[in-house]
Order: C-alpha cells, then sequence, then structure tokens
C-alpha cells in the first residue's frame, strides 16, 4: 500500500507544474482516490486551496494555469476589458497592483483562494451576441497552446466602454483610447455589428472620433446599432455623459 501511494505521488509530482493548481478530478485521473488526497493533504505532500482543490505545498500559484482551471467551471470566462489592454501594452499608467478584470456568460462568484492570489474582479457581460461555446474575438492568448483566453484589442475596448458610467470613469477610458491608434477597424466593426449596447456603440464612436483615430472614419454610423435618434444621457460621476447617435 506504502509503495503504491508513494508511486501516485511521484506521478502526481511529474504531472504536476510548479504553481498549478488541479481540481479532485484531476487527482481522480492520476488515479488519487478522495481518501488519498486527504491523506496527502495530511501528510503535508498536498496544500488544499478550497473544498476539491489543491496544490503543491509551499509553491505560489501561477496565474496562467489558475485562469485555466476557473475556465473550466465558469462559462464563457476570459480576461477582458482594462487587463485584456494591458496586455497589449494598451495602458494609461500601471497601478501598484492592478486588479485583474474577468468577464464571462453566467453568474459567478471568483473563488477565494484565487482572489486571495489574484486580486480580480468579475463582470458578467453579454455585450454581443454571441454563445458562450463560440464567443467573438476571445482566444488562447497570441494562439499560444495552455495559454488563457483573452480578448482581442478591439473587443477588450468595447468591454472598457461598456463600464463607462459604471465603475469605469470616462476620463480614463478616454485617455486608453489614445494609445487605440492601429486597432483594426473590420475587427471594430464586426464587433459594433453585433454589439447589445447602444452607449457602447456611440461611445466608441464618438471617442474615436473626437481622438481622430484612424479606424473611426472608416466606420459608417447608419450601418451600426446606435440606437433611435434621440441622445443617450446618463449622470456619472464626471458629470452628465451625452452620447448622440
Amino acid at each position: 500500500m506504502a509503495t503504491t501511494t508513494e508511486s501516485k505521488l511521484k506521478r502526481l509530482y511529474s504531472h504536476l507544474t510548479a504553481g498549478t493548481p488541479l481540481t479532485s478530478e484531476d487527482l481522480a485521473a492520476l488515479g488519487i482516490s478522495a481518501d488519498l488526497a486527504v491523506h496527502y493533504v495530511r501528510a503535508g505532500w498536498l496544500e488544499r486551496l478550497a473544498r476539491g482543490v489543491f496544490s503543491r505545498p509551499g509553491e505560489t500559484l501561477s496565474l496562467h494555469p489558475s485562469l485555466l482551471l476557473l475556465e473550466r467551471r465558469v462559462e464563457g470566462l476570459h480576461v477582458g476589458g482594462k487587463s485584456a489592454l494591458s496586455l497589449y501594452n494598451v495602458r494609461h499608467y500601471v497601478a501598484q497592483q492592478e486588479t485583474l478584470h474577468l468577464y464571462g456568460w453566467a453568474a459567478a462568484v471568483l473563488p477565494k483562494w484565487f482572489q486571495k492570489h489574484f486580486p480580480s474582479e468579475y463582470h458578467r457581460k453579454r455585450l454581443f451576441k454571441e454563445q458562450p461555446s463560440a464567443m467573438r474575438q476571445v482566444a488562447p492568448f497570441e494562439n499560444r497552446a495552455g495559454a488563457p483566453k483573452v480578448s482581442s484589442p478591439e473587443r477588450a475596448l468595447l468591454e472598457l466602454l461598456s463600464e463607462v458610467g459604471v465603475r469605469q470613469p470616462l476620463q480614463e477610458a478616454r485617455e486608453l483610447m489614445e494609445s487605440a491608434y492601429t486597432f483594426r477597424a473590420d475587427a471594430l466593426r464586426d464587433l459594433l455589428k453585433a454589439c447589445t449596447s447602444v452607449k457602447t456603440v456611440r461611445l466608441c464612436l464618438q471617442l474615436g472620433r473626437e481622438l481622430s483615430l484612424p479606424w473611426a472614419a472608416k466606420l459608417d454610423a447608419k450601418k451600426l446599432p446606435t440606437g433611435s435618434k434621440r441622445a443617450w444621457v446618463s449622470r456619472t460621476e464626471n458629470g452628465i455623459l451625452v452620447l448622440k447617435p
């Protein structure tokens, strides 16, 4: 029994990359039962992060494998908005400890073990006409194998703009857009056509024109869902936001 237990532990350690959390299902796939997992925890060979989630003891968790674990549990989860823009070097300033902005299709609460290691916010957002299994312009970062899913720069911009007036200051969004000079007009056009938020569409077009961004001149507002002919008005912490059609 001891020999079998040791061989399973060696197989686990050889299989597990440093900083990678794993679930009870992952352990079961390696032949480690729930009872044996409890034994490993008590013996100090595994650390229990939460019910059904473990890691090797004394290791700092890595972000990418932690995100991959969450993707299995939260439908449509991906890095988006300001955090995705930062990955593409679109940023206004670097905070001492940036909050990680995650987006998903379904209502969810980020687990405490994840937030402890990675200060983060979760946004349940259905900003586009799409399905969680085929989200528009969401893919593994830089198309690398084993990388977490991240919004394209264009989608991340619209996710950011959708939060203006809610939890995203308009001035910061505007300053970030100043770095969106090389964004793809065709990608933005496809996303805007499928966008369910009139505010987001109008804000993108208005700021794009005000900042004289090259892609803004290539977008035909008449072919985009800008809503009725009435102005969209909202009170924000910076004052009244008026978006004309």
